[in-house]
């Protein structure tokens, strides 16, 4: 007891627990899990290989049960358990895990479908071919050999693998606190890289890329872009995006399906079924009809079949987006070197090889002159017997025996005890003269090899050379053609837009708040005074406010009375495929505060306002930054060269001109646009180039017209400037771009409307009082919107009741400008015109001036007027820039007489109730909207008097 309670020393359990850790760390990390980088193989890996060498299973021998091969690895090299063995067995035979198989199966080893192979009692293995590869030389003491784990054998610590195994297969492993993941790669390539490193050894990573191109996988597919494997080989680590191949074909009449042909690297072919057929089912991916795996003998072959309507482009993006058809494959080209774990890059694997064949052919090369040294010097001693033949058998017969005739040989005819005993043990029939010939013939080239061999080791240039025609050779014997293809398209991270086709669509906002897009194709062409069909449902008297056409890609910039902005990406907007439907509430997509209403939207192309970081220019002396807000550093408020800018227009007249830049960074709680006064809003937003002409259109008729940079460009906190000086009783409803050769289409409220030559309206000073462009009546009631259009193209009249019309501005006759205009649109009673959207999409031909015979024809209202009537308006000169627009009226004693509730209602049709009287009398007006005129559309919106507060606002 005494002697047992000495031999119990106390240690602390942290420490104990850390030595034992890193005892079985490291022995997972070396003895496990990390492949050598010589060779490239695991222990269990060579274990195999060598069993099966021992074994004698070559390639042109019969096959051997798998349960014979794990039993022999298992009882003599590797004293694990018989599953990790077989496992490993069947990956190497496996040609969809292993670019070259080192197994050669007979049997059930698995698919990639991820079916398990059969039990190792049925199987049957051997070497494949390119195995030998591995173990060439093994016996020529090339490589160092170790104890078995009980010491009764001895095993190799790495094979001589004239075969560069850790890059043509590859290696994945997962050890303790470390990973590898080694790429497959083609033999040719690789062979061609250590060519090039032998003839360059100073080349560096980026030399050698051109050789070794990059992974080239089993199953195929297609590597997206270089930028990944360039930084694989660079560093070590690496991230490369591999899609599956697959092609659009027409298999049907109008109707395609999607085929795939190869998957990435270890991706389960059935679990990507499965995973389509559950995207289809959860209508997570539309317009798939069927999926079918069609796979045989031949090859791999998915069908997925669609729908009529699909579109195959997007379809393949969703599945691109949603399965493992693309997928990321991460290098780690970590391995042991020395018996320590290390990263390497490119040049440092192609070396380390180059390093090792060195010294094998070096180790390999001295066996081989040590055997040929050996076999010359018996031969020297038996070309002395032969020449004394006679004498040689006298003295062996004379002798006693063996041991006497040996020292007696060595004594009389200067022999070494190995050539005497290579006497005594010659057969009698190597006497004859022919043998005697064949053994001088032997020995002559036996001298001669070890002339070349004493040369080889003496020269490392030799040496070297000799490991390139033996990479040439093997180049030869083994190379083949590259499987996975490499293309230059780089394919960043998915982002939800990449599946989003481009399409026109538009995109309506209610004056209740309630936001959707709808195909433009939603809307069919009529002629000029149509009823329409119905574009919503009016709910609740709420109508379209906000009508836009845009692409889906485009950034959809909401402008609030306020004069705050906000920005939607225009698919963010939830699509809707009825002309009825609803929509959403736009308070629950941007943060509007209460009473806040949006007053203006434009669409803009996104490479016009990328995303980034935003600066603005401090604001101009007096003025402050908004509450909440910091006035960021000083930056030019003047645009950069080719940029358009963004102009401002409020219900006053104030104008505002500020680049578009200063809107790039919009936060999800919006950005101050414009400082307003109090009492005044927003009503119109358009973009603008800085040598653009502007026209601003009131709803009594007026309008101006001056250039852009008349209005000096202002930060984001800054406020207006006159742009229009207005009578008490007017005010603004729309702010346009004149284009070249454009009209102005101005609508009435009661659906009147002409176009009048931008030309009839020359350049102003801004700030003066305009001129006359809308002959205001009973008839026609006040101005709705005023558009700058080109001939050729459509427009959009929404009303107030939710009726649409698409008409083309061909229909529609050229007016001068104090005329009341043609009816464009037939409203039931009660109803007045609510939106205006402009529709460019077509192609912008010069034709003549729309507007002929048949449309003047038409209307007698289109002559009411002449257009050469005086006008009774004069301008005036421009205010500066300090000044600002009068009071807000209190009355409206200079409104026409139909501008009274009585004369109205007097002048509404029977039936009608207060909202078609509305239509005569000047309402607290809404806005107009648009693009530049490069853009798609441009909307006017005219919001009645008496209109309820925007539910747009957060209740």
């Amino acid at each position: 007891m005494t002697t047992a309670a000495s031999n119990v020393r106390p240690v602390r359990i942290e420490e104990e627990m850390r030595s034992a850790y890193l005892d079985y760390a490291m022995s997972v990390i070396v003895a496990r899990a990390l492949p050598d980088v010589r060779d490239g193989l695991k222990p269990v890996q060579r274990r195999i290989l060598y069993a099966m060498h021992e074994l004698g299973l070559r390639p042109n021998s019969a096959y051997k049960k798998c349960a014979r091969i794990v039993g022999e690895v298992l009882g003599k090299y590797h004293p694990h358990g018989d599953a990790p063995v077989y496992d490993a067995l069947v990956r190497m035979a496996q040609d969809f895990t292993m670019r070259y198989p080192l197994v050669d199966g007979q049997g059930n080893f698995g698919s990639i479908d991820n079916d398990p192979p059969a039990a190792m009692r049925y199987t049957e293995a051997r070497l494949a071919t390119i195995a030998q590869e591995m173990l060439v030389d093994i016996e020529k003491e090339t490589v160092a050999f170790a104890p078995n784990f009980d010491s009764s054998l001895e095993e190799p610590l790495v094979l001589p693998a004239q075969l560069p195994n850790l890059l043509v297969n590859g290696a994945a492993g997962i050890a303790v606190g470390m990973a590898t993941s080694i790429p497959p790669h083609n033999l040719s390539e690789v062979c061609d890289g250590i060519v090039h490193l032998i003839d360059h050894p100073e080349a560096t990573v980026d030399e050698l890329v051109p050789f070794v191109k990059g992974p080239d996988f089993p199953t195929g597919a297609i590597i997206m872009g270089r930028s990944g494997i360039q930084n694989a080989y660079a560093t070590g680590h690496g991230r490369v995006l591999v899609r599956a191949r697959a092609d659009i074909v027409e298999e049907q009449k109008n109707r395609k399906s999607i085929v795939v042909t190869e998957v990435p690297y270890q991706i389960n072919k059935a679990a990507l079924v499965e995973k389509i057929a559950e995207l289809v089912k959860e209508k997570r991916v539309d317009g798939i009809s069927e999926v079918r795996d069609e796979s045989d003998r031949e090859g791999m072959r998915i069908v997925v079949e669609l729908k009529r309507e699909a579109q195959p482009e997007r379809v393949l993006n969703n599945l691109y987006k949603h399965t493992a058809m693309q997928s990321a494959f991460f290098i780690n080209m970590l391995a042991l070197v020395d018996g320590t774990p290390r990263v390497l890059n490119l040049r440092q694997l192609l070396q380390h090889y180059v390093d090792f064949r060195q010294e094998v052919v070096r180790k390999r090369s001295e066996y081989e002159l040590r055997k040929a040294r050996e076999r010359a010097h018996i031969l020297e001693g038996l070309l002395k017997a032969l020449d004394k033949i006679d004498a040689v058998i006298r003295t062996i017969r004379e002798s006693a025996d063996v041991d006497v005739a040996r020292a007696n040989l060595m004594q009389r005819f200067d022999l070494t005890q190995v050539q005497a005993q290579a006497i005594l043990d010659m057969q009698l029939r190597r006497l004859a003269a022919l043998e005697w010939r064949k053994i001088q013939d032997e020995y002559a080239e036996l001298r001669k090899t070890i002339a070349e061999l004493e040369a080889l080791l003496a020269d490392p240039k030799k040496i070297m050379a000799k490991v390139r025609e033996e990479v040439i050779q093997l180049e030869k014997d083994y190379g083949d053609k590259r499987r996975t293809e490499i293309t230059e398209e780089e394919v960043k991270e998915f982002r939800f837009e990449d599946l989003i086709p481009h399409q026109d669509v538009v995109v309506t906002l209610s004056n209740r708040g309630y936001i959707k897009r709808l195909p433009i194709t939603t809307f069919r062409l009529q002629h000029r005074g149509g009823r329409g069909i119905v574009g919503t449902v009016a709910r609740e008297q709420d109508v379209i406010q906000h009508l836009e056409v845009a692409d889906t890609h485009d950034m959809v910039l909401f402008f609030t009375n306020r004069g705050r902005v906000f920005r939607l990406k225009c698919f963010e907007i939830p699509a809707e495929f009825s002309r009825t439907a609803k929509g959403v509430p736009l308070v629950n997509m941007i943060k509007l505060d209460e009473q806040e209403r949006v007053t203006a939207v434009i669409a803009v192309p996104p490479e016009e306002i990328p995303e980034g970081v935003q600066k603005e220019a401090v604001e101009a002396p007096g003025s402050e930054a908004p509450a909440g807000e910091t006035p960021p550093a000083a930056e030019p408020e003047e645009a950069a060269p080719g940029e358009r800018c963004i102009l401002f227009c409020t219900r006053r007249g104030e104008i505002k001109r500020s680049p578009l830049s200063r809107f790039r960074n919009i936060r999800g709680s919006g950005l101050i646009a414009m400082d307003l006064e109090k009492g005044d809003e927003l009503v119109s937003v358009k973009l603008a180039k800085p040598d653009d002409q502007v026209i601003i259109v009131t709803e009594r008729g007026q309008s101006i017209r001056f250039a852009a940079l008349d209005v000096r460009a202002r930060s984001r906190y800054a406020g207006g400037i006159r742009g229009m000086r207005l009578q008490p009783e007017d005010r603004v409803v729309a702010m346009d771009i004149i284009q070249p050769d454009s009209y102005l289409f101005t609508v009435s409220l009661n659906g009147y409307g002409k176009l009048t030559s931008l030309n009839r309206y020359r350049s102003q000073k801004r700030g003066g009082k305009g001129i006359r462009t809308f002959k205001v009546t009973d008839k026609t009631g006040l101005v709705a919107t005023g558009l700058v259009v080109l001939s050729g193209h459509d427009i959009m009249l929404i009303s107030e009741k939710g009726i649409v019309i698409r008409t083309t501005l061909d229909e529609i006759s050229v007016q001068g400008r104090i005329t009341q205009g043609v009816t464009v649109m037939k409203l039931e009673p009660g109803d007045v015109v609510a939106s205006v959207a402009y529709i460019n999409n077509r192609a912008s031909t010069q034709e003549p001036p729309p507007g002929g015979k048949r449309g003047r024809a038409k209307d007698s209202a289109a002559s009411a007027e002449s257009e050469d009537e005086p006008d009774p308006d004069t301008d005036e000169e421009a205010p500066s820039d300090k000044e600002r627009p009068p009071p807000k009226a209190k009355g409206r004693k200079g409104a026409p007489k139909a501008s009274s509730a009585k004369a109205a209602q007097k002048g509404a049709p029977k039936g009608a109730g207060p909202r078609a009287a509305r239509s005569a009398r000047p309402p607290p007006r809404g806005k107009t909207q648009g693009k530049t005129p490069q853009g798609k559309s441009k909307t006017g919106v005219a919001k009645p008097r008496g209109a309820k507060p925007s539910p747009q606002t957060k209740k």
